[in-house]
């Protein structure tokens, strides 16, 4: 509970965060539709009422002091969360639910988004948002009422429910594989090999469960996101090491082919997370109960005997 002591009024803080964002009053007063003089007495208002300088005057500018420039990036941060708030609202219309979700971006687009419309058809009142959201993060601090994640089982203040295991296989274009002749998994080692930066040691850990000897697992152009790194392969600049589901599409067209049916599975999986103030919640548990039943139908596809043909080499 916040004390409304400490609150100022919402004009003085926003003449201060425009001064701040421009080094000028005369700007901040433009852009607020106030006089110079409006402005500053409301600046000078506020740093009597927090009791310390926030600006040095120098010249025709103004220049934050260190107090200043702390209380400007937090103010910033409680503005744009009352913003972000004000957004939401707007977004209900005065009917319906709203589902806030964080998101990992390749995730999102090639697996869940395209899902998505089985849970709206059954809450079809529902408006669902998506935000990236590629570490973990504060859930009483940002206001999601679930997340997808990739890691391990573990989330403070929340709970992580199994989706799925990342299996992943070495895909290239169909030109890079003719022009770098590649018949085998042991001509994988000589070839540029496309890093996932998070995860570092995939490639020698594949290299290891094949059986094929090399020093040479852990080099090659990284890529912090998946979306990038698929992008590379696609465009012949290596060898890459995803998860299928991430790449059906490029298989399916033949923008990429497999180089080998040999499978890592790795020993971080994906979870639906909620917060533990989640089980509140009855959209968000539905959500996650949805989702789970996804994750275990791609599981059954994926571990029963698959009669679809792929652009795949079998490598010996």
């Amino acid at each position: 509970m916040f004390k409304r002591d400490f609150l100022p009024s919402m004009g003085v803080l926003m003449a201060f965060e425009c001064a701040a964002r421009h080094g000028s009053i005369s700007r901040a007063a433009e852009e607020l539709h106030l006089t110079q003089s409006a402005v500053s007495r409301q600046i000078k208002q506020l740093e009597d009422q927090v009791g310390t300088v926030l600006f040095h005057r120098v010249r025709q500018r103004v220049v934050l002091t260190d107090a200043g420039r702390v209380y400007a990036a937090e103010l910033r941060t409680g503005m744009e969360s009352v913003s972000q708030a004000t957004q939401r609202v707007m977004t209900l219309g005065g009917v319906g639910e709203v589902l806030n979700l964080a998101v990992l971006p390749m995730f999102a687009t090639r697996w869940l988004i395209p899902r998505m419309s089985r849970f709206v058809a059954q809450y079809p009142k529902v408006i669902v948002n998506y935000a990236s959201k590629t570490e973990p993060f504060d859930f009483n601090r940002e206001p999601f009422d679930a997340a997808i994640h990739y890691g391990d089982a573990f989330w403070p203040e929340a709970s992580c429910t199994y989706l799925l295991a990342e299996r992943v296989l070495p895909v290239c274009s169909p030109e890079f594989k003719r022009r770098h002749r590649i018949r085998s998994k042991s001509d994988l080692p000589g070839e540029t090999l496309l890093q996932q930066s998070t995860r570092p040691t995939q490639w020698a850990e594949w290299f290891d469960q094949v059986g094929v000897s090399t020093t040479a697992a852990m080099r090659g152009p990284r890529y912090e996101q998946f979306s990038m790194l698929v992008q590379a392969a696609a465009s012949g600049h290596g060898i890459a090491l995803v998860p299928r589901f991430l790449v059906e599409e490029e298989l399916q067209t033949e923008r990429l082919v497999l180089l080998s049916n040999e499978v890592l599975v790795t020993k971080r999986a994906y979870y639906v997370v909620l917060p533990d103030t989640g089980s509140e919640n009855p959209l968000a548990l539905a959500f996650r109960d949805w989702l789970v039943q996804e994750a275990k139908a791609v599981q059954s596809a994926i571990d029963a005997p698959s009669k679809r043909p792929t652009t795949s080499v079998k490598l010996g």
